[in-house]
Parts: C-alpha cells; sequence; structure tokens
C-alpha cells in the first residue's frame, strides 16, 4: 500500500502494527498520545516543529482568512484558475462565477466573507472516527466557539458528536453516491443539509474539473430551494501553499486530507483548539473494537491518505501544546 504521509527514520511502521504492540501502564489516552508522538517515524518532523509558533508561521505562509477561499477580493473577473490535480487545465473566472464567489461590501449579504471574527477562543474539529461512539463528547463540542466538521455527516448522534456546525466540507464523491450527482435528487440533498443550519459548505471546485462541475450544481441546489446555508470554493494557491509549508517542516502528503486542511485552518483561526475523532485503528486502548467511521465501517480504498500517520502526526502537535487532541471519553 502507497503510503501519503511520509515520516523519515523510519517511515515504514505501519500504524496499526505499532499500535497494536504498544502496551500502556493503565488505560489513559494521554499516555497513548505521549508514545505516539515520540514514535521513531516521526522525531524528524517534531524536532521541526519545536519552538515554533505555528500560527504566526501559517499567517505567514498562507493566510487562511484571506485566502483559503476564492472570494471577490482575492480574485477578479478575467484571472485565471489552474485545477488542483490537473495543472494543464485552467478556467477563466466570467462573470457567472464571480457572482457566486463571496463578498465583504454588503453586511445583508448572505455571501459576506467568513472568519471576520477570528481569532475564536475555543474551536472544535470534529473528524468521523469511530472513536467518537459512546464518548459523551458532543455537550463539550456544542460549547466550541466555531465547530469545523468532514463531508456531510450524519448528525443523528448528536450526544457523542454534538449539532453545532459552523463549516463542514463535501466530497463530490458523496453527491455522486447518494445523491445521483444532483441531477436527479436534488430535493432530497436540500433537505439532509437542512442538519447543518446555517453553516458554510466549503467544496473543492478547483480540485478538477470534475469537481467543478458538482460543486457548482450543490451552489445552485441550495440557492434554488432557499437554503440557509452558504456554498464556498478552496482556493488551489491556498492549499498549494499549505502543501508546500508542510513539505518543509517535514511533512510529505500525496495531497493533504480534508482533516489536514481544517486542522491548519483552525489552527490559525483559534486560540485553544481540540480536535475529536481522529482514530485510525480497528480498537481502542483497551481492546475494545472501533469502526471506522461513527456511523458506519466503510474503508476507504487504500493508498491515498495514510491515516495512522496523519493520526501520529497530530498527536506531536498535541505534545508540543498547539491543540488538544481528544481520544476518549468525554466524560
Amino acid at each position: 500500500m502507497q503510503q501519503a504521509y511520509g515520516f523519515q527514520n523510519g517511515s515504514t511502521i505501519a500504524g496499526t502494527r505499532f499500535h497494536q504492540n504498544t502496551k500502556l501502564e493503565g488505560s489513559c489516552p494521554e499516555q497513548a498520545l505521549e508514545l505516539f508522538a515520540v514514535r521513531p517515524a516521526g522525531t524528524r518532523v517534531l524536532e521541526r516543529l519545536q519552538g515554533l509558533e505555528l500560527e504566526s508561521e501559517l499567517q505567514n505562509c498562507c493566510k487562511v482568512r484571506d485566502e483559503l477561499l476564492v472570494t471577490k477580493t482575492n480574485t477578479q473577473i478575467g484571472d485565471i484558475i489552474y485545477y488542483e490535480t490537473q495543472k494543464n487545465k485552467k478556467i477563466e473566472v466570467d462573470e457567472k462565477i464571480y457572482d457566486m464567489l463571496p463578498k465583504n461590501n454588503n453586511i445583508f449579504s448572505l455571501q459576506t466573507l467568513p472568519f471576520q471574527n477570528k481569532p475564536y477562543k475555543k474551536c472544535a474539529v470534529v473528524g468521523n472516527g469511530g472513536i467518537l461512539l459512546n464518548s459523551c463528547c458532543g455537550s463539550e463540542i456544542d460549547q466550541a466557539d466555531y465547530v469545523f466538521r468532514f463531508n456531510l455527516p450524519p448528525m443523528n448522534y448528536s450526544y457523542d458528536v454534538g449539532t453545532k456546525t459552523d463549516l463542514v466540507t463535501s466530497n463530490p464523491s458523496i453527491l455522486t453516491k447518494r445523491f445521483s450527482k444532483l441531477n436527479e435528487r436534488r430535493k432530497p440533498f436540500s433537505d439532509m443539509v437542512k442538519a447543518y443550519g446555517s453553516a458554510l459548505i466549503i467544496m473543492p471546485a478547483f480540485y478538477s474539473i470534475g469537481n467543478k462541475d458538482l460543486s457548482f450544481k450543490v451552489y445552485y441546489t441550495l440557492k434554488d430551494f432557499g437554503s440557509e446555508l452558504k456554498v464556498f470554493f478552496f482556493h488551489p494557491v491556498y492549499l498549494k501553499n499549505l502543501s508546500d509549508y508542510w513539505t518543509s517542516k517535514g511533512l510529505t502528503a500525496k495531497r493533504l486530507s480534508s482533516g489536514l486542511m481544517l486542522v491548519s485552518s483552525a489552527l490559525e483561526l483559534c486560540d485553544e483548539l481540540t480536535i475529536y475523532g481522529f482514530w485510525p485503528f480497528p480498537e481502542d486502548q483497551e481492546g475494545n473494537y472501533v469502526p471506522h467511521h461513527y456511523y458506519d465501517n466503510r474503508i476507504p480504498k487504500p493508498g491515498f491518505h495514510s491515516m495512522p500517520d496523519e493520526f501520529f502526526f497530530y498527536a506531536q502537535l498535541h505534545s508540543l501544546g498547539a491543540l488538544k487532541l481528544k481520544v476518549g471519553r468525554c466524560y
């Protein structure tokens, strides 16, 4: 299996095997995090991160508030956008695309710029890992000032995952599998996303031509049905700058996962960050079975993202105090 995330000094160690062979004194999740953070495969990345002011560095390199999304502020009619994975393909911003973009010159517009109230005091980035089942973390998550979620997850597990959503990503594959690419199932999609209230939906419109078509359909579907949700598009330049930054710290990826994108954004936007639902192993520290997601056990195709390595990376950030990685029950 090809690893998307690589660490020097032993990067071929399989995360699951490391987890299974690690013996802890007791079952305290924090003990697990300390062991994971100092494993040989991650020591060089850890060394490069020590002593850094991550928020300041990310602001200098990436500027999430201004550059995360394609907006009327950073994009004009006639600008050329190159697709993230199709470097030889490009699209010119015309009036149709420009009209979709958020602006900040009208406070009553549904498409005003987000993140204008940052920094947020407390943020929660909520992954979809099965470790959230029976975690009782819902109330704690809902107390955050800003809550990030991924891939339009089911929200009927409120006791464990909370109900609040301020930003949620959407993978176009979900639209293909569950909603017929919005060619036929537009109303069911519009009804489903009501669970996210008035959150932002972030789409990878300029990842590829196919993603652009689906992302634009999401925008028009929600507009046609009068949805409270607002649709925005990742800026490929921001994602490239972010990838270059983490590569300079020793972390390499075929493509950044949506998890690392939002965790990076939150590190810049938030004073205090706790991440939940990130646990890539089939068992918890007590040996209990953990499904892949809190809502199903569908295993993703191997080779694109290496979740164990990404988890180890978050554990390193936890050990440095940059964020809190929650892997146990909240009470």
